[in-house]
């Protein structure tokens, strides 16, 4: 036992503490880099969709995809990103940020300034003018992307397109509407219940809301329903409660009015809750199964 003592001694000696010092950091950093790499080819599934991707700028052309196959006459041979957030699945809804400039909304607002007219109701079997009054108090115009002069209307109405993967010709006017401090919209849908409604040529299917405005309070888009809260058949269509998207310039929002089998989806029901402070312009595209005529 001496012998083995001594000899073991005479080796630490003779490497010295540095040189070992030296080897453990070494081995360590092997260690950590090796385990690094190895884990790239094994990061679970779930880490991969939970990790955030860089988002390229709106509408920008990409020149990374030099490969991609010829396209049809009415095709895009290039690819663009529009970044979207899913806000709801019940029902769907899709948060779109940036959707266009300020430049592009101040546009807007004032082409149709000049031009606003109470806003009306589609009205139900049995019901008045009289009997609906004060569900919804803003102005508005229909403003077709055909009648404005600058572009702006037809750039946006082909993004439009290109988010919701429906053709432009089946969007009606662009309905511009302003709702001013108390004025708002109560719960209603957008689609049509043909058992409530005189016959129809074609079913809205989806409807993008383009909110052309800051509203510092009040003015909120809301789903009183979302996944289901509130169809205990209590709800008052006047309550501003549910999920709230806030109108921000620029900003917009895609929501589904039809399940994929083309009944109207119960909780996309919506409204807008009252203006408390500021001003609120927004710019609605409702999206019908078949083409329109503007």
């Amino acid at each position: 036992m001496k012998a083995k003592t001594v000899k073991g001694n005479w080796r630490m000696k003779k490497l010295g503490l540095p040189s070992v010092f030296l080897l453990c950091i070494f081995f360590f950093l092997s260690g950590f880099f090796a385990s690094n790499f190895f884990s790239q080819f094994q990061e679970p599934e779930y880490d991969r969709r939970l990790t955030p991707r860089p988002r390229a700028r709106l509408l920008e052309k990409s020149t990374e995809y030099d490969h991609l196959s010829k396209t049809g006459d009415s095709g895009d041979n290039y690819v663009t990103l529009i970044p979207f957030q899913v806000l709801s699945w019940y029902p769907r809804a899709l948060y779109f940020p940036n959707f266009a400039s300020a430049d592009q909304c101040e546009s807007i607002i004032e082409m149709a300034r000049g031009r606003l007219m109470p806003s009306t109701l589609a009205l139900r079997k049995g019901e008045t003018k009289e009997t609906t009054e004060g569900i919804r108090t803003s102005y508005g115009v229909f403003i077709s992307a055909s009648e404005d002069e600058t572009g702006v209307l037809d750039t946006i109405e082909e993004k439009i397109a290109k988010a919701t993967k429906i053709p432009r010709n089946h969007g009606e006017a662009f309905n511009i509407l302003r709702y001013q401090v108390g004025q708002k919209y109560d719960s209603h849908y957008d689609a049509f219940d043909y058992t409530e409604y005189v016959p129809q040529k074609s079913q809205r299917v989806a409807s993008f809301l383009l909110y052309l405005t800051d509203v510092p309070e009040g003015g909120e888009t809301v789903f009183p329903f979302e996944n289901g809260f509130n169809m205990d058949g209590s709800f008052d269509f006047k309550d501003c409660i549910g999920l709230k998207v806030r109108p921000r310039m620029g900003d917009g929002l895609l929501f589904y009015s039809l399940l994929p089998n083309g009944t109207i989806d119960p909780t996309s029901l919506h409204g807008s809750c009252s203006v408390v402070q500021g001003e609120k312009w927004v710019a609605t595209k409702w999206i019908r199964d078949q083409e329109q005529n503007d």
